[in-house]
């Protein structure tokens, strides 16, 4: 189990350094990312490097048993460079450049920013390649993280050879509907980034921009991982992803190309359902390595620096969000970063050695989450099991968040979190799939939100369904092409003949507002105008009107059938739903037969409460259980069926009742049947014999 984390020596005077290594042993620190951000100490002129100080700390660390992940240090590039290659500087949609002067000033399409990344990867690599202290190669940090796209000439210049690649004109035309607003192109020459415009930018035009970006930075990425495994083959390559948080790169594209697939994650502070958030991240993750246990390369002991208010985490806190990733099929948890700076735009973040020093909370807690995670040790290498997954694809959400849709709220990250924040309170493990994925071995799919969806994965779907697979699809899925074009002949388009619905009109609610189905279900934001073709309709809309979300237990009923306004509450925008009669009756939630297995369609977007019932009764209809304990449930199992259930109290005022046997690894004793109040239990029980 790794533990540790970023390490930035060039910060501190030579003499602290030999304390940081007495420190670190005495945590239990066993590797650490060192490099990320010294580009300029490495080559303090272009072709000139100095490496004798990066010597001196890799022989520290490695004589005090510390590993290293060691970065390529490309991720912002040194004012020199800027001031040699200025096009190599980024430009926003607006024209605007991004000067240096914080961090990842370079444009990804730039060919003097990827000579010099690969020169200095491979500089790197020659002289680091066999020593001791090497565990993998780090290679920049959070790509796209603040320069996800850049609109200069460079980049318009790759992007039209990315799109020559990709199409023909006549087929680039008809990709992008260019007729629409006489956008036809009759030169690639022509075409552009979608920098501002006076009216919203062709939507096409944009999915296939962002896409782009995406594959540039990953361009970057690969260019630096040949030269790293040309110098040093069978060193590991990682680079840190945002998962969960940053949705402008295509983590699916990426994940085969990365050798451990490694994550930052970052509480929100505002959030008083944040572990629920960091499960969503984790799972996700999970899903890129393919289920293979993945590396928690950044989270933080305490506050961050970059939220409207960074409030520290509390006592017990950190030892929960840490072992929940390793819950969650983290081998290990490092940190941004070990020694809280002095100066800069991070000295507040918070770190394993704090500004305070040894004697401090923040420290004690570190040294005990070290032994925790070597008490752990056999965990390593054990995979998640889960019998439900979500489907997803980071295509639907770039073109989703595009202006011109029905509804600003129909977000597909909102969507995503929505539906898992429902399973994890059932106390349902989740796996995130591609639409491309293997669904065969999952009794339960899900659709929150699947905007985009092409031929080939609507057949993959519709052969899961025919198989036996019971599939529940979210409202505005399948609605459109991979080229963002609308299926015509009725919503839900690509998924209408699976779900046996035929629906013709979207029909949003204003803000805040809420409507009933027959079930007693509550829905809002989206509503859907349509019948059955062959499903059987669960729940319809209803005739009452809608309700104010937030209006009492109850809500305010508004706009009923005698358009009336019981509470005298009339909502920004006039009271009366002129839609609230039309609906009533149509089908909002249904569920239909095909092949051998089953596909529900749920047409609006269902409260937290209603969801989750939802979800129960078709998880127990699929033989799932829910067993919503109080506790975070998971486990963690290897080959030989010994399995490792992580049970993990939120609630820092009530201890709760678990029954289960076997051996707790966090205390080595056997497990007492009670998970303390904010407390974890690790428990080992190993199969049977015979």
């Amino acid at each position: 189990m790794y533990f540790g984390g970023d390490y930035n020596p060039e910060q501190w005077p030579e003499q602290v350094w030999h304390d940081d290594v007495v420190r670190m042993r005495e945590a239990g620190v066993n590797l650490v990312t060192v490099g990320v951000f010294s580009w300029a100490l490495l080559e303090p002129r272009e072709g000139c490097h100095e490496f004798g100080w990066l010597d001196r700390v890799l022989d520290l660390l490695d004589a005090n048993g510390i590993g290293v992940d060691l970065a390529t240090a490309t991720a912002s590039p040194p004012p020199w460079f800027s001031a040699a290659h200025p096009d190599s500087l980024p430009v926003d949609a607006g024209g605007h450049v991004l000067w240096p002067g914080s961090r990842q000033a370079y444009c990804p399409s730039s060919p003097s920013y990827r000579a010099a990344a690969v020169r200095l990867a491979r500089a790197l690599a020659e002289r680091y390649r066999d020593h001791p202290a090497l565990r993998m190669w780090h290679v920049g940090n959070e790509y796209g993280c603040h320069v996800a796209r850049c609109y200069c000439d460079v980049s318009a210049a790759a992007f039209r050879d990315w799109l020559r690649d990709r199409y023909d004109l006549p087929r680039l035309n008809e990709a992008w509907g260019t007729r629409f607003w006489s956008q036809e192109y009759f030169s690639f020459e022509e075409v552009l980034p979608p920098r501002r415009t006076p009216a919203v930018p062709n939507p096409a035009q944009a999915l296939d921009f962002f896409r782009f970006s995406s594959a540039e930075l990953l361009a970057c990425y690969l260019a630096e991982l040949e030269v790293l495994r040309e110098v040093s083959p069978g060193v590991p390559v990682t680079t840190n992803f945002m998962a969960g948080l940053h949705w402008d790169i295509d983590y699916w594209e990426w994940a085969p190309h990365v050798d451990v697939v490694s994550t930052d994650h970052y509480l929100r502070a505002h959030d008083p359902e944040a572990h629920i958030d960091l499960a969503f991240a984790a799972d996700i993750t999970r899903g890129l390595a393919g289920g293979a246990p993945w590396l928690l390369m950044e989270h933080s002991t305490g506050a961050v620096n970059w939220q409207p208010r960074n409030i520290p985490k509390t006592p017990g806190q950190m030892r929960r969000n840490s072992l929940a990733h390793v819950a969650r099929g983290s081998d290990g948890a490092l940190f941004f970063q070990w020694r809280a700076s002095r100066a800069g735009a991070e000295k507040y973040h918070s770190a394993l050695l704090p500004h305070a020093g040894v004697d401090s909370r923040v420290w004690r807690e570190v040294c005990e989450l070290g032994a925790d995670l070597r008490r752990l040790e056999e965990v390593e290498g054990a995979r998640v099991g889960a019998d439900v997954a979500i489907v997803f694809d980071w295509q639907s959400v770039w073109a989703q968040e595009q202006p011109g849709h029905p509804s600003v709220d129909m977000t597909v990250r909102d969507e995503l979190a929505t539906w898992h924040r429902a399973l994890w309170k059932l106390g349902v493990t989740v796996d995130f799939l591609p639409a491309h994925g293997d669904f065969s071995s999952y009794p339960l799919l899900l659709l929150p939100s699947l905007y985009v969806l092409g031929e080939t994965d609507r057949a993959a779907l519709d052969f899961y369904v025919e198989g036996g697979g019971t599939l529940v699809v979210g409202a505005y899925s399948g609605v459109v092409d991979e080229n963002d074009a609308v299926w015509t002949g009725g919503y839900p388009g690509a998924l209408r003949d699976l779900l046996g619905v035929r629906m013709e009109e979207f029909v949003p609610l204003g803000e805040g507002r809420t409507v009933t189905l027959s079930d007693g279900s509550t829905g809002g934001v989206w509503r859907e105008l349509g019948r059955t073709t062959t499903a059987e309709v669960i729940a319809s809309y209803t005739d009452d009107g809608f309700r104010l979300a937030g209006s009492g237990s109850e809500g305010s009923v508004i706009g009923g059938s005698g358009g009336g306004f019981p509470s005298g509450d009339v909502p920004p925008g006039g009271g009366h739903d002129p839609w609230a009669r039309h609906l009533a009756g149509a089908p909002a939630i249904t569920r239909n037969e095909h092949g051998s297995g089953a596909a529900w369609y749920v047409s609006t977007r269902l409260d937290d409460a209603s969801l989750r019932r939802l979800l129960a009764r078709i998880a127990a209809e699929t033989g799932i259980a829910t067993p919503a304990p109080g506790l975070e449930l998971v486990r963690r199992s290897h080959p030989d069926g010994s399995t490792y259930l992580f049970a993990i109290n939120h609630d820092d005022k009530k201890d709760v009742a678990l029954a289960e046997s076997g051996t707790d690894l966090l205390t080595t004793k056997d497990f007492p049947g009670t998970v303390p109040a904010g407390g974890i239990a690790v428990i080992r029980q190993r199969p049977e014999a015979g």
